[in-house]
């Protein structure tokens, strides 16, 4: 009841102001973002779902989105699409302090659209064969700056069947006394020396069967072989659609799934941590 206090007050002060706002902390402004940790009982939940409907007004459209996946790219790729699907003011949180943006402020964000290939994060192999992209409420999209050392999420809902983009978040990744992966990703992207030694001797390959398309063939690659079929890889930054799986920057084993635009490309890195060095232990490549 008191988060649905707030939310009602914040939103008179919106609409009665009007312009840019800054504060000096986010945690009071915090209705827009959506955790694990979110305990809003299915009551609160119902009016907020009510108080977004009264935000969006009457601009619904009649269709639905499909999957996520559907929208995305349509979201990514369509500005006028976008400028719909967002609930202005967006809030942008950027460490302790929040900026709302407003519509005429905004300005298209193409995401992954313009590259040939997005990536995906998992931590197991269970959790990237466990996603489920047809029941999500609640997604997230993440672009992991690699030089900055920081990660940008978009949460989005999904209201009356449609998707919306409903706040921006950036902040600091997390550090611990072992190599980071993301920094040692950086590095394994864009030196080849450095890449060589961190590989596991043989390499464990998994691959669609010449000889029978649709059999898995499970081999290795020798001392070389990886520079011959290693994939186009993503350097300075990564990203990641979340649909709910757990991404926890702490874990020992790191899976990057590399997925082609409108094409068949499909490869996967698999990583793992041992004796505090991440070394690539296995590579997929199921593109067709």
């Amino acid at each position: 009841m008191r988060s649905f206090i707030i939310i009602v007050f914040s939103l008179i002060l919106l609409l009665g102001c009007g312009g840019r706002s800054k504060k000096s902390s986010s945690t009071k402004f915090t209705y827009t973002l959506k955790t694990e940790k979110d305990t809003l009982t299915e009551k609160e939940q119902e009016r907020q779902k009510e108080l977004y409907e009264f935000l969006i007004g009457d601009t619904l459209p009649e269709e639905t989105d499909g999957t996520f996946d559907d929208f995305i790219y349509s979201f990514a790729s369509n500005p006028t699409l976008q400028l719909k699907r967002i609930i202005f003011p967006l809030p942008y949180y950027d460490g302790d302090g929040v900026v709302r943006i407003k519509k005429e402020e905004w300005k298209h964000d193409s995401l992954f659209v313009n590259d040939t290939f997005y990536t995906l994060l998992f931590d197991s192999e269970k959790s990237m064969d466990e996603v489920d992209v047809f029941s999500s409420k609640s997604i997230q999209l993440e672009w992991y700056l690699l030089d900055e050392h920081k990660v940008k999420r978009y949460y989005f809902e999904k209201i009356n069947e449609l998707w919306f983009l409903e706040a921006i978040n950036m902040r600091e990744m997390e550090k611990d006394n072992e190599e980071e992966f993301f920094d040692f990703f950086a590095q394994f992207t864009s030196d080849s020396i450095f890449q060589a030694q961190r590989i596991k001797q043989p390499l464990d390959f998994v691959t669609i069967d010449p000889d029978d398309e649709f059999s898995i063939l499970e081999t290795q690659l020798e001392s070389g072989q990886w520079f011959a079929f290693k994939p186009p890889l993503p350097k300075g930054r990564l990203f990641n659609i979340n649909y709910g799986q757990e991404v926890n920057d702490f874990s020992k084993h790191k899976i990057v799934v590399l997925r082609g635009i409108g094409n068949g490309f499909f490869n996967a890195l698999f990583f793992a941590n041992n004796g505090g060095k991440w070394k690539l232990y296995k590579f997929e490549d199921t593109s067709i």
